[in-house]
Protein backbone atom coordinates (compact mmCIF):
# COMPACT_ATOMS: atom_id res chain seq x y z
CA UNK A 1 0.00 0.00 0.00
CA UNK A 2 3.23 2.82 0.92
CA UNK A 3 4.44 1.73 -2.81
CA UNK A 4 1.08 2.32 -4.33
CA UNK A 5 0.40 5.52 -2.76
CA UNK A 6 4.44 6.70 -3.24
CA UNK A 7 3.75 5.74 -6.94
CA UNK A 8 0.55 8.36 -7.61
CA UNK A 9 2.29 10.97 -5.51
CA UNK A 10 5.29 10.46 -8.03
CA UNK A 11 2.89 10.48 -10.90
CA UNK A 12 0.48 13.65 -9.14
CA UNK A 13 3.66 15.66 -9.08
CA UNK A 14 4.93 15.34 -11.97
CA UNK A 15 1.83 15.44 -13.89
CA UNK A 16 1.34 18.80 -12.08
CA UNK A 17 5.47 19.85 -13.19
CA UNK A 18 4.25 18.74 -16.92
CA UNK A 19 4.23 21.98 -19.46
CA UNK A 20 0.97 22.33 -20.43
CA UNK A 21 2.29 24.26 -23.79
CA UNK A 22 3.51 20.65 -24.77
CA UNK A 23 0.07 18.95 -24.90
CA UNK A 24 -0.14 20.90 -28.04
CA UNK A 25 2.94 19.91 -29.31
CA UNK A 26 0.68 17.84 -32.50
CA UNK A 27 -1.64 19.56 -33.48
CA UNK A 28 -1.70 21.55 -36.76
CA UNK A 29 -1.44 23.86 -38.33
CA UNK A 30 2.05 23.97 -36.51
CA UNK A 31 2.41 27.86 -36.13
CA UNK A 32 5.26 29.78 -36.83
CA UNK A 33 5.07 33.05 -35.07
CA UNK A 34 7.77 34.49 -37.41
CA UNK A 35 5.76 33.61 -40.88
CA UNK A 36 1.89 34.87 -38.97
CA UNK A 37 3.40 37.64 -37.14
CA UNK A 38 4.90 39.14 -40.81
CA UNK A 39 3.32 41.68 -42.84
CA UNK A 40 0.16 43.28 -42.10
CA UNK A 41 -2.76 42.26 -40.02
CA UNK A 42 -5.81 43.38 -37.66
CA UNK A 43 -7.61 41.79 -35.09
CA UNK A 44 -10.74 42.29 -32.80
CA UNK A 45 -11.49 42.20 -28.97
CA UNK A 46 -12.46 43.07 -26.58
CA UNK A 47 -12.60 43.00 -22.17
CA UNK A 48 -14.63 41.15 -19.47
CA UNK A 49 -14.22 41.11 -16.04
CA UNK A 50 -13.97 38.80 -13.64
CA UNK A 51 -17.54 38.29 -14.03
CA UNK A 52 -18.28 37.96 -17.43
CA UNK A 53 -19.17 42.00 -17.94
CA UNK A 54 -17.99 43.29 -21.44
CA UNK A 55 -16.18 46.27 -20.29
CA UNK A 56 -14.36 47.38 -23.48
CA UNK A 57 -13.77 46.70 -27.01
CA UNK A 58 -11.71 47.32 -29.49
CA UNK A 59 -9.50 46.82 -33.07
CA UNK A 60 -6.09 47.36 -33.49
CA UNK A 61 -4.07 47.62 -37.06
CA UNK A 62 -0.77 45.90 -36.81
CA UNK A 63 2.29 45.35 -39.04
CA UNK A 64 5.11 42.87 -38.60
CA UNK A 65 8.57 42.97 -39.74
CA UNK A 66 11.65 40.13 -39.12
CA UNK A 67 14.99 40.49 -39.74
CA UNK A 68 16.71 37.11 -38.98
CA UNK A 69 15.55 35.83 -35.53
CA UNK A 70 14.20 39.78 -34.51
CA UNK A 71 10.91 40.98 -35.12
CA UNK A 72 9.15 44.44 -34.87
CA UNK A 73 5.46 44.04 -34.23
CA UNK A 74 3.34 47.45 -34.46
CA UNK A 75 -0.19 47.35 -33.08
CA UNK A 76 -2.28 50.57 -33.30
CA UNK A 77 -5.53 50.11 -30.65
CA UNK A 78 -8.77 52.05 -31.04
CA UNK A 79 -11.19 51.41 -28.39
CA UNK A 80 -15.05 51.57 -28.58
CA UNK A 81 -14.89 55.05 -26.12
CA UNK A 82 -12.77 56.77 -28.77
CA UNK A 83 -9.74 56.43 -27.45
CA UNK A 84 -6.23 55.04 -28.86
CA UNK A 85 -3.35 53.69 -28.48
CA UNK A 86 0.00 52.20 -29.55
CA UNK A 87 2.09 49.51 -28.28
CA UNK A 88 5.53 48.44 -30.14
CA UNK A 89 6.95 44.62 -29.38
CA UNK A 90 10.23 44.06 -29.60
CA UNK A 91 10.33 40.04 -30.25
CA UNK A 92 12.95 37.37 -30.78
CA UNK A 93 12.98 33.96 -31.27
CA UNK A 94 15.43 32.47 -28.69
CA UNK A 95 15.42 28.85 -30.40
CA UNK A 96 13.54 25.52 -30.15
CA UNK A 97 10.13 27.41 -30.14
CA UNK A 98 11.21 29.64 -27.31
CA UNK A 99 10.20 33.55 -27.87
CA UNK A 100 11.18 36.99 -25.90
CA UNK A 101 9.28 40.43 -26.14
CA UNK A 102 9.72 43.95 -24.91
CA UNK A 103 7.68 46.92 -25.41
CA UNK A 104 7.25 50.03 -23.26
CA UNK A 105 4.24 49.26 -21.52
CA UNK A 106 5.30 45.62 -20.07
CA UNK A 107 7.24 45.21 -17.41
CA UNK A 108 10.75 42.61 -17.80
CA UNK A 109 10.52 40.48 -20.36
CA UNK A 110 7.57 38.11 -21.65
CA UNK A 111 8.49 34.83 -22.76
CA UNK A 112 6.27 32.59 -24.93
CA UNK A 113 6.35 29.18 -26.66
CA UNK A 114 5.23 27.72 -29.29
CA UNK A 115 4.29 23.73 -29.68
CA UNK A 116 2.17 22.80 -32.85
CA UNK A 117 -0.72 25.55 -33.21
CA UNK A 118 -0.61 27.42 -30.25
CA UNK A 119 1.56 29.89 -28.12
CA UNK A 120 1.37 31.06 -24.92
CA UNK A 121 2.71 34.25 -23.73
CA UNK A 122 3.49 35.41 -20.31
CA UNK A 123 4.07 39.00 -18.93
CA UNK A 124 3.28 41.82 -16.49
CA UNK A 125 1.73 44.80 -17.95
CA UNK A 126 1.70 48.31 -16.98
CA UNK A 127 -2.08 48.85 -16.99
CA UNK A 128 -3.59 52.45 -17.16
CA UNK A 129 -7.01 52.41 -15.20
CA UNK A 130 -8.57 55.39 -13.83
CA UNK A 131 -5.29 57.49 -13.51
CA UNK A 132 -3.42 55.26 -11.77
CA UNK A 133 -1.52 52.54 -12.95
CA UNK A 134 -1.70 48.72 -11.99
CA UNK A 135 1.20 45.90 -12.80
CA UNK A 136 -0.98 43.04 -14.37
CA UNK A 137 -0.27 40.05 -15.34
CA UNK A 138 -1.21 38.38 -18.75
CA UNK A 139 -1.52 34.98 -19.41
CA UNK A 140 -1.81 34.65 -23.16
CA UNK A 141 -3.12 31.67 -25.13
CA UNK A 142 -3.15 31.89 -29.02
CA UNK A 143 -4.40 29.00 -31.55
CA UNK A 144 -3.88 29.52 -35.00
CA UNK A 145 -6.67 27.69 -36.66
CA UNK A 146 -5.55 28.58 -40.88
CA UNK A 147 -2.75 30.48 -42.22
CA UNK A 148 -4.93 33.66 -41.73
CA UNK A 149 -6.41 33.23 -38.38
CA UNK A 150 -5.61 33.21 -34.97
CA UNK A 151 -7.43 33.17 -31.58
CA UNK A 152 -6.37 34.77 -28.34
CA UNK A 153 -7.44 34.14 -24.76
CA UNK A 154 -5.78 36.20 -22.17
CA UNK A 155 -6.45 35.99 -18.79
CA UNK A 156 -5.30 39.24 -16.31
CA UNK A 157 -4.53 38.37 -12.80
CA UNK A 158 -3.24 40.43 -10.05
CA UNK A 159 -1.82 38.31 -6.74
CA UNK A 160 -3.17 35.00 -8.24
CA UNK A 161 -6.85 36.63 -8.32
CA UNK A 162 -8.24 36.36 -11.68
CA UNK A 163 -9.78 40.16 -12.50
CA UNK A 164 -11.04 39.36 -16.23
CA UNK A 165 -10.04 38.41 -19.94
CA UNK A 166 -9.35 39.51 -23.01
CA UNK A 167 -10.83 37.96 -26.10
CA UNK A 168 -8.60 38.67 -29.35
CA UNK A 169 -9.31 37.39 -32.99
CA UNK A 170 -6.47 38.18 -35.81
CA UNK A 171 -6.42 38.12 -39.32
CA UNK A 172 -4.11 38.44 -41.65
CA UNK A 173 -4.67 41.37 -44.43
CA UNK A 174 -3.93 39.43 -47.76
CA UNK A 175 -0.87 40.44 -49.79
Amino acid sequence: MKKFAAISASLLLSACMTNPIEQYKNTTPSLDLKQYLNGELEAWGQFQDRSGKLIKRFHVDMTATWQGNKGVLDEKFSYDDGSKQQRIWYLEATGQGQYIGRADDVIGIAKGQVSGSVLNWQYTLALPVNGKIYHVNFDDWMYLHDDKTLVNRAVMSKFGFRLGEVTLFFRKKSS
